[in-house]
């Protein structure tokens, strides 16, 4: 029934979609929340959640959870699984026999938005893999393809803070949806609007004979995939490394504990305070493993207290890997997203090697996105397997590597520098359980040769060259302000299309500019880049003439300007401690002149 509202907004349509969405909603204290702002007269609060509404990406949905429109709720999440059971029933024949494959986080209402979801499609009359209990993300594209689901929808923020939400939906070849996917969704949310009774109803799901819960198959299906792969289970068996493990609050303790008895590894050492799902996330401000030693610092003080060399890290849905290790100093060195890319890349390589005694690597790929480093195609032209970049994020990735595996091609390897990794192709998808059993077993195995990970890296990059990375962040809420920087450096001398030529006034100069937001490329013909282009992100990388590759872009999921730049060293006879300072030099330079003077506005990384 709708409630009046007790003042006028001054609105007619803010007054029209508060009613609509009271209507609709059954919520009772979300209800309470909005007329408390109605009471204080809140009305740019209102309208933010009214007038906007939270729109369907290639990301899906991702937000913050509370009442109204533009927000994670029971009525969006209703409206959004209307749009896309009705979308799928058009676009997928058989998808009541396929089915769909459902999984949830441990976050506030994950649960709640997965049950809900379900009995759209039951009502649908659509068989739902609805999984019992909380599982890592990695779980819904596996399933997808062990099933032969027609899509697969898990309810995750990732690594957002402890008050977002979100609905990540894959489609039937195992991988994210890309556009038109997402547009098209959109558009039948939007004919969608209106809850049918049936949606609300989640007992229904349970009672029907359409329901299947597949975590007890999947848990078997999946770690005996994973058990084909490991390589020298004896020499896991023996090692005397110690690891330490935390879920940061997550799913993934108990995932990563079967991979490690996969592995026949030996059991980690647990950080007990973030062992089980809390979604308050009681000890960190941010459950991203990739802010550095602010999220470690808990694991660090338990790996000295265990003598443990080596912690793991996943984020709360265990999708992302993250590794710290103790330096021979007694010093703690977080390796990033590229190090580690550099050292599962080259395991997966020596996995290859030794399980093919034919080493031809010509239908041999690896894969990474376009802001993450170069290292594997200085590898690829070493040893001779195929190299590609991708956009930026693994829905890219997961649908390249289908089409090459639908060629024939074998996809050893794929990851992006945000510490997402995905080991084979059993998951079309970046796989915190997966790469964190394949990093553990190379640990393993260099210990048994006197090297660590990092003296292993070190032999890596005097291999095929140093590839130095420095990547950060800013966080901006304002999007006319994130709009503002990137025009300006399209119109840099106050023209289409002239972009900065060079920085600290011409010591550093520009050969290259791409700019995949508006489709410029200067070093393609006609001046087109070749790579898919995107209006609704932003993204310009710029190559210097010393070999500097600098990306800046928007994030997809999140409130900032990321920064990605790489210089390679092309031997070990270079000073590496020179190149470094160059490359600080520059990229400070870069933010300096490119960011000016909406800088100052920004806020900085933590990590």
């Amino acid at each position: 029934m709708a409630v009046k509202l007790s003042i006028n907004t001054g609105c007619t349509d803010l007054d029209n979609k508060i009613n609509e969405w009271l209507k609709w909603n059954k919520d009772q204290n979300a209800e309470h929340e909005i007329q408390e702002l109605i009471c204080n007269s809140s009305k740019k609060t209102l309208s933010n959640l009214f007038l906007k509404r939270l729109e369907f990406g290639t990301a899906g949905l991702r937000g913050c959870m509370g009442p109204g429109y533009s927000q994670m709720n029971d009525l969006v999440i209703i409206q959004t699984g209307q749009g896309l059971s009705m979308y799928l029933l058009d676009a997928i024949a058989d998808i009541t026999e396929k089915g769909v494959i459902i999984g949830y986080d441990g976050r506030h209402c994950s649960k709640r938005f997965a049950e809900l979801t379900a009995a759209i499609f039951v009502a649908k009359n659509v068989k739902v893999y609805l999984f019992s209990k909380i599982v890592p993300t990695p779980f819904i594209p596996y399933g997808i393809l062990k099933y032969k689901c027609a899509a697969g929808i898990m309810i995750t923020a990732s690594h957002n803070p402890k008050n977002d939400n979100g609905y990540k939906v894959y489609w039937e070849n195992g991988a994210q949806i890309i556009s038109p996917h997402d547009k098209n969704i959109q558009k039948y949310i939007l004919r969608n609007l209106e809850p049918i009774e049936s949606s609300w109803d989640v007992t229904k799901v349970y009672n029907s004979s359409l329901y299947l819960d597949p975590w007890d198959d999947i848990m078997e299906s999946y770690f005996n995939d994973l058990k084909e792969t490991v390589l020298y289970p004896e020499v896991n068996k023996n090692t005397i490394l110690k690891f330490t493990y935390t879920p940061m609050h997550g799913v993934g303790y108990e995932y990563m504990a079967a991979a490690f008895n996969t592995a026949n590894l030996k059991p980690f050492i647990v950080v007990e305070e973030q062992m089980l799902p809390d979604p308050e996330f009681p000890t960190v401000k941010f459950p991203n493993p990739e802010e550095g030693k602010s999220a470690l610092d808990l694991s660090i003080q338990v790996a000295n207290k265990n003598s443990s060399s080596i912690i793991l890290a996943n984020d709360p849905d265990a999708d992302r890997l993250a590794c710290a290790i103790k330096l021979k100093n007694d010093e703690w060195y977080i390796l990033s997203g590229n190090e580690l890319g550099a050292l599962l890349g080259w395991w997966m390589l020596h996995k290859y090697q030794v399980q093919h005694a034919d080493t031809d690597f010509s239908n041999v790929y690896m894969l990474t996105s376009t802001v993450s480093s170069k290292i594997l195609a200085s590898m690829a032209k070493q040893e001779g397997f195929n190299f590609e970049e991708t956009l930026t994020g693994f829905k890219w990735m997961g649908n390249r590597a289908i089409e090459l595996i639908h060629a024939g091609k074998e996809v050893l390897f794929a990851y992006e520098e945000a510490i997402g990794f995905m080991c084979g192709s059993k998951v079309l998808d970046k796989d915190g359980i997966n790469a964190g059993m394949h990093l553990a077993e190379l640990a393993a195995y260099l210990e048994t040769i006197g090297l660590t990970l990092h003296e292993k890296l070190n032999e890596i990059y005097t291999q095929y060259g140093y590839h130095i990375s420095k990547n950060s962040y800013w966080i901006c809420h304002e999007p006319d302000v994130i709009k503002q920087i990137f025009e300006r450096l399209r119109t840099y001398h106050d023209e289409p299309n002239t972009y900065p030529s060079s920085i600290l006034n011409g010591k550093y100069s520009i050969v290259g500019i791409r700019d995949l937001t508006t489709g410029y490329d200067n070093t393609k013909p006609e001046n087109k880049a070749t790579l898919p282009v995107s209006q609704s992100s932003q993204m310009i990388t710029f190559t210097f003439k010393n070999g500097l590759v600098l990306t800046l872009r928007t994030s997809g999921t999140e409130p900032k300007i990321k920064y990605y730049s790489e210089l390679c060293a092309p031997s070990k006879e270079q000073d590496v401690g020179a190149l470094k300072n160059v490359l600080d030099e520059m990229v400070s330079a870069v933010i300096m002149e490119f960011l000016q003077p909406e800088v100052n506005c920004l806020l900085p990384s933590t990590s």
